[in-house]
């Protein structure tokens, strides 16, 4: 197995892990109320999924009483 005969120093090491980053989450905009959304997911707004009602949300509930 290799082992380094010399130790990394820090600046080594970071730029070695510079592409470790976090990243933005990757937001879309929902169909339905415009609001902006993670992929894939139900909007938690609006409770739409590819223009179906999945979820029934507090505020639209409200709103018929």
């Amino acid at each position: 197995m290799a082992v380094p005969k010399k130790r990394h120093s820090c600046s080594k090491a970071k730029r070695r892990k510079m592409h470790y980053y976090l990243k933005e989450k990757s937001l879309i905009k929902c169909e339905n109320c415009g609001k902006e959304k993670l992929p894939h997911t139900v909007c938690p707004f609006c409770g739409f999924y590819k223009g179906k009602k999945i979820l029934e949300t507090e505020e639209k509930e409200k709103k018929k009483e």
